[in-house]
């Protein structure tokens, strides 16, 4: 990473520049103000809407129970210059310069915060009735489609695909969904815990098709490699995400091979006066001993306070980002939690009958609590992200033990 200032310095005449308004984008827009930013922020929203949080869109947005889910943020009042509609195109740093699809915008200190797009399926662009889910043009395009209790198929058993399956069910569709993995959740958690989630959707009516690849969508049907003709009046894809970077091609920031932008433990790029936050930016975590790209809410709402404190106050006092990974997902009547991060290599140990309606697994490393997954057992879930959050040993034993409390398997 490239040296960056290590001393605060008046703010008064400088420009922050922010590049994405999703939670990210306006968090670290909001931290800024709040951490004593006097100088000109500009934040940068490529999309036309009010800048909105995004975890409603596969729930109540989709179902028609509520019409956005703009933030509640008063821009004006904190004097951030709000411009919808203006996409970056190229970073010209040298210059610090950026350009944009409304015309170049100088900057002092740029904060990218472009989040992640989608994965297409091969194939499927402009085919009539395919829906990605990540905007709100999205989610209210997908809307009537539930709405008329239409065959949807869903491709990718994820999170997105279970939450979309969910509402989808609720709104009374024909639910198909395939999976190309064994098993629901392949890429997030192993056999032994994962395969426990996919009785769910048959018990909530949907059909779950595991070890399942498509060989074609065409406009009504999705076509299966063993020949299955899947009828589909929507097809979903929810297939992954990657940090929506290309923009930064040729910029000279340097980008990981998962395509997002590399920062330190202050999410500081390899550009001078440039960080990164959100879903586009991997981060090295001294917890886990690995470089994280964590694609969920709480990191994008956590991380801004992380870089407006090092643009503020200076590298030599602004803070390190190490957090605990935290998301929930809700599905098929489940809350599910999860706090931490795990490797295929640590212990597991179940708390509960995974067959039930709550349930808790836990992940050990060489004695110490490193992830928890919670299904409808909210208070382990509060309990593990401490101990974990103070990289405290427990007790198997006593964590394996339902009837007791997490929090009392610490030793």
């Amino acid at each position: 990473m490239s040296e960056q200032r290590n001393e605060p310095q008046t703010t008064g005449d400088r420009h922050a520049v922010i590049v994405g308004a999703g939670m990210a984008g306006v968090q670290t827009a909001v931290a800024l103000r709040e951490q004593g930013w006097t100088g000109t922020i500009t934040l940068l929203g490529a999309e036309p809407h009010q800048p909105y949080d995004r975890p409603p869109l596969s729930k109540a947005v989709l179902l028609g129970k509520a019409e956005g889910s703009a933030f509640e943020v008063d821009f004006a009042s904190l004097g951030i210059d709000l411009r919808l509609g203006c996409e970056a195109t190229r970073l010209r740093a040298d210059e610090h310069v950026l350009e944009t699809s409304t015309g170049p915008v100088p900057y002092d200190v740029l904060v990218v915060a472009t989040g992640a797009d989608p994965v297409e399926l091969p194939g499927s662009a402009g085919v009539p009735g395919v829906h990605l889910l990540r905007t709100l043009d999205d989610a209210e395009r997908l809307r009537p489609v539930l709405a008329g209790q239409h065959d949807v198929v869903l491709v990718g058993a994820g999170w997105i695909g279970a939450e979309v399956a969910t509402a989808a069910r609720e709104a009374g569709c024909r639910v198909t969904v395939v999976e190309a993995a064994d098993r629901p959740l392949a890429g997030a958690l192993p056999a032994e815990v994962a395969g426990h989630m996919a009785a769910w959707y048959a018990d909530s009516g949907a059909r779950l098709l595991t070890g399942a690849r498509v060989a074609a969508v065409e406009e009504g049907a999705v076509l299966l490699d063993d020949g299955t003709r899947l009828p589909a009046d929507a097809v979903v894809v929810g297939i992954g995400a990657r940090p929506a970077t290309g923009w930064l091609t040729d910029s000279g920031i340097a980008l990981a091979a998962d395509r997002s932008v590399l920062t330190d433990d202050r999410l500081r790029t390899s550009l001078p006066d440039v960080y990164a936050v959100g879903d586009c930016a991997s981060f090295p975590s001294a917890r886990y001993g690995e470089r994280l790209l964590v694609h969920h809410w709480d990191n994008a709402f956590q991380g801004p306070r992380t870089v407006a404190g090092n643009i503020v106050h200076g590298t030599a006092e602004g803070p390190v980002y190490d957090p605990v990974p935290y998301f929930w997902s809700e599905q098929f009547g489940r809350f599910v939690q999860y706090a931490g991060h795990h490797g295929e290599n640590d212990e597991l140990i179940w708390r509960g009958d995974p067959t039930g309606a709550a349930w808790t697994v836990c992940w050990v490393r060489d004695g110490v609590l490193v992830a928890v997954l919670a299904v409808g057992r909210p208070r382990d879930l509060a309990q593990g992200r401490k101990l974990i959050e103070r990289g405290t040993a427990v007790d198997p034993a006593k964590a394996a033990d339902a009837s007791v409390q997490l929090k009392a398997a610490a030793v």
